[in-house]
């Protein structure tokens, strides 16, 4: 007798083989979607930074701690002009930049065109220093006296020059003691801060502008170096006033004239590596670099003191 297997599959056969295709299809979408999950987290991974030029030297103290302390992760800075910066973070090429500005409503706009939200944290108080040579006899200046020579009104032959084409001291110079008036032919760029040092070193009648950073911790040799090729020059805000250096006191009491925020602003809206290096720098290990370097943190980290009768 000859058997015949039934066309008639009972719908429980099918169970087995449906499990597998939707166990299937699950496996090949983690697949795929993993490929675009982040990787990165707070403390480890990689992220790349933009950080204005003027703040190259603190910045780069603040990247080797980091990583120092969290040997997962890789910070990448590219230390830029401003509007690099900006541009940098706005296709996405970075996830944080490092200006001495915050965004401006229209720069805000912007983002939100995009649907990015971009988070700004204040991180120190800088100051402009103004340097010159050692042989120069020059040793303070007013701020009227600071105007007349980025406009050559005054009688001496000065040269100034700033760290790059598109800096942000000299774009904070025109704009808040200019009012937006345009340097005179006396005044042009190098490429850098270290440029400028290098230049006012070797020419007598040369004044530089640069961020205080620079030349404010005399405990780094770097630094100490520096100031031998260098002299800081005092500023007083008129006539009647005392002169003061961009020592920290002085920028705190605002008696020294010319200073600026910093701020770190990250379009990451997770919890990435981006976010953890703000974190950071805002923190109290971060603050407290900024503080040896001369800068004033935006959080003084506390100390308490206990006396005992």
């Amino acid at each position: 007798m000859r058997t015949f297997r039934s066309a008639f599959i009972h719908k429980d056969m099918l169970l087995p083989s449906r499990f597998f295709l939707i166990l299937l299809s699950v496996f090949f979408y983690s697949c795929s979607n993993n490929e675009k999950q982040p990787t990165d987290t707070a403390t480890t991974g990689e992220v790349n930074i933009t950080v204005d030029e003027s703040f190259q030297k603190l910045f780069k103290i603040q990247i080797y701690t980091f990583q120092s302390l969290h040997p997962g992760s890789t910070i990448n800075a590219s230390y830029l002009p401003e509007s690099d910066a900006l541009l940098r973070l706005m296709n996405d090429s970075c996830k944080v930049v490092v200006m001495c500005r915050d965004l401006t409503g229209e720069e805000r706009k912007t983002f939100e065109s995009k649907n990015l939200f971009p988070v700004s944290t204040k991180i120190a108080e800088d100051a402009i220093a103004i340097i010159a040579n050692p042989a120069s006899s020059l040793s303070s200046l007013t701020v009227e006296q600071v105007k007349n020579i980025l406009l050559k009104k005054n009688k001496e032959k000065t040269e100034v020059v700033f760290d790059n084409t598109g800096s942000t001291t000299a774009k904070y110079m025109k704009d808040s003691l200019l009012k937006g008036r345009e340097f005179s032919n006396n005044v042009f760029a190098v490429k850098s801060s270290p440029d400028v040092i290098d230049y006012v070193s070797k020419n007598k009648s040369a004044l530089g502008f640069l961020s205080v950073n620079w030349v404010s911790d005399s405990d780094d040799p770097a630094t100490a170096e520096i100031l031998k090729k260098i002299k800081i020059v005092a500023i007083a805000k008129d006539s009647a006033s005392t002169a003061f250096k961009p020592y920290q006191a002085h920028i705190k009491t605002k008696e020294y004239p010319f200073y600026r925020n910093v701020f770190m602003i990250n379009r990451q809206t997770r919890v990435g590596l981006g976010m953890g290096f703000v974190n950071f720098v805002a923190g109290e290990k971060g603050q407290l670099i900024i503080l040896k370097d001369g800068l004033i943190p935006a959080y003084p980290p506390q100390r308490i003191i206990k006396i005992k009768k």
